[in-house]
């Protein structure tokens, strides 16, 4: 089923997601015109930790959910809190697969995701790719793999005791120790891969410029499972000097927006969009890790890598995994939707109509 992932969304507490439900997705699910629309729940911390120990509030969501048309098919476990703060940036991969408190984290989303789930249904969490680059030792690596081996144990457990699969999905980002997917691809054949995959993010890979057709296949041959993907789009631009006073539009303080730039020698990167202004040459094409719009229909020298994520959907072999549109930006971009439902609606539109084409004879 598709879905769209609430993180876009500031609430942190009970009553508050059940009112962006109310507000926001009921309504671009009547849109759509479908009697049921997916969603990718973010639950922050508290709030996970709460579901999944107060069986009273589980069922307050769950009711919301149903009330509404709705169903959570997926869980976004990458933001632990503070999604929305004024400025999140490298906190966004705090705390790392490192900490016991991320493994405590995920182990709550995986305990209320299959009280959600149908009777024999599966799911999935998505999750940071161990954390931000640097500082990283011997000490870390352990006690990553130790959390993770813990992780996927719980989770055998949880199948065996609900009869309700969930799997984790790590989700390569430009910066961190898993920077893409080819990094993933080396790291991951050390962990349970029965409960632990892929989360394939169209924006991210297409921010490392690599050939979105060949990394399905090197997937597929991998032996690793693409649980989830999160259908998103990049900002692309040919010729960033000569753009640049449209790219600065989107340097703001909220999150981190990545930049790599394709040259004749490889590819070269900064961490944020104002550090690339002055690190990079901008004499080949910049992608920037700004989720834009997937339908976004570019009347200027920036455009979104759609592109990538219809090459990815094409190349996905059966069965589908699920797949989430992502853009948790728009509260962000220099121009926002009258309507923040619409702007949902429309990007879920877009996102159907590509794979019912997909799926055509």
């Amino acid at each position: 089923m598709l879905s769209y992932c609430t993180n876009v969304h500031p609430a942190e507490d009970l009553a508050g997601v059940c009112a962006q439900l109310a507000r926001y997705a009921a309504p671009a699910r009547v849109e759509l015109g479908v009697d049921t629309l997916g969603v990718g729940l973010w639950l922050a911390a508290d709030l996970a930790e709460q579901l999944a120990t107060d069986h009273a509030a589980l069922r307050r969501l769950r009711s919301e959910l149903d009330a509404h048309g709705l169903a959570a098919v997926t869980l976004n476990a990458f933001p632990y809190r503070g999604f929305h703060d004024p400025v999140v940036k490298h906190r966004v991969y705090e705390p790392r697969w490192t900490e016991p408190d991320r493994l405590r984290y995920t182990l709550h989303c995986a305990e209320v995701l299959a009280e959600l789930l149908p009777e024999g249904g599966r799911g999935s969490i998505s999750t940071l790719p161990l954390g931000w680059r640097e500082p990283w030792s011997a000490h870390d690596e352990a006690a990553a793999r130790r959390h993770l081996d813990e992780a996927a144990a719980q989770l055998r457990t949880l199948a065996g005791r609900t009869g309700r699969r969930i799997r984790l999905a790590i989700e390569p980002e430009p910066g961190c120790l898993l920077d893409n997917v080819a990094d993933a691809l080396g790291w991951l054949p050390g962990c349970d891969t029965d409960h632990i995959g892929l989360c394939l993010d169209t924006c991210h890979l297409a921010v490392s410029f690599a050939d979105p057709t060949a990394t399905v296949r090197a997937i597929a041959d991998s032996g690793i499972d693409i649980v989830k993907v999160q259908a998103s789009a990049a900002l692309h631009v040919d010729d960033p000097v000569a753009a640049r006073a449209e790219l600065a539009r989107y340097a703001e303080p909220r999150y981190l927006h990545q930049v790599r730039e394709r040259a004749a020698d490889g590819i070269r990167s900064a961490d944020d969009l104002p550090q690339a202004f002055d690190q990079l040459p901008g004499t080949g094409p910049w992608r920037v890790h700004f989720h834009v719009p997937v339908h976004w229909a570019a009347d200027s020298a920036l455009r979104p890598t759609t592109d990538v994520l219809r090459d990815v959907v094409a190349a996905l072999l059966d069965p589908r995994p699920d797949i989430e549109v992502e853009t948790y930006t728009w509260n962000v971009l220099p121009e926002q939707p009258d309507d923040l439902a619409d702007g949902i609606a429309a990007e879920l539109a877009f996102t159907q109509r590509l794979l019912d084409t997909l799926e055509a004879p």
